[in-house]
């Protein structure tokens, strides 16, 4: 039996589209256009937006290929001279990780000031949730053994957890979440902030039914990065709880 539910979307004469590439693709698309509208009903997109939205793709295609070839540095290693080596596997971790710093350069470099954090993070959410419905017709990124009633044979004729489908909801959810809050006016950049400790929290948790090898502690590598991305994301509030705390001694 073939890996996966439907690997291949569709097919014209030889050539074929596989899942994978189409809802990524359309993840994309439709990122970009939620967040080019909302760009221009808050502000006239000038340059800036475009400015920032490339350093932000430039960025996560390096992350999410970088951090792939670190945590799979065994089967990189021995496939290093296999050209499909260069378009195996892309982490979405690494690519909000690419993302954020491609943004924090291309703001320095063209010196803009402007935060554009609270556009960004619907348009992240509806993608990603839209892209992981690939990730779940071609088999990738697949959670342990269960007994639950939705449990999904992707292939190998045991029941998993269909992990993608878990985050492609929850990403919906924090897409409606964040459009909601949006109407309260919240702070420049709030939004990007909520939704980044939340699905870093999410995977942390989920990696535990996800089929990852452990790397430390216990601990998968995408868990302990999570933990980093957390922290740095909320060291203000630990700085200012450490100072009330000695403060008060």
């Amino acid at each position: 039996m073939a890996w996966g539910i439907r690997p291949i979307l569709f097919s014209f004469g030889n050539m074929s589209v596989s899942s994978y590439a189409f809802f990524v693709g359309l993840g994309l698309a439709v990122g970009l256009l939620a967040y080019f509208l909302e760009s221009k009903k808050s502000k006239p997109a000038g340059e800036n937006s475009v400015y920032i939205v490339f350093g932000s793709l430039i960025g996560a295609v390096i992350g999410a290929k970088l951090l792939d070839f670190i945590v799979e540095y065994k089967y990189f290693a021995t496939n290093f001279f296999n050209v499909e080596t260069i378009f195996y596997g892309k982490t979405i971790i690494g690519g909000l990780i690419g993302g954020m710093i491609g943004v924090k350069i291309a703001k320095r470099i063209f010196n803009i000031k402007e935060k554009r954090g609270n556009l960004f993070a619907p348009a992240i959410a509806i993608g990603d949730s839209i892209g992981r419905i690939g990730c779940f017709l071609n088999g990738c990124c697949y959670g342990k053994p269960t007994s639950l009633p939705w449990g999904v044979d992707f292939g190998d004729k045991i029941l998993r957890h269909p992990t993608q489908i878990y985050e492609s909801i929850f990403m919906l959810l924090m897409f409606l979440v964040l459009e909601f809050l949006k109407k309260k006016s919240p702070n420049p950049g709030q939004l990007f902030k909520i939704l980044m400790i939340s699905y870093f929290i999410f995977r942390f948790f989920i990696e535990f039914i996800r089929v990852e090898d452990i790397f430390l502690f216990g601990l998968t590598a995408f868990q302990i990065i999570s933990l980093f991305v957390i922290i740095y994301l909320i060291r203000e509030n630990i700085i200012k709880l450490v100072k009330n705390i000695y403060g008060g001694i």
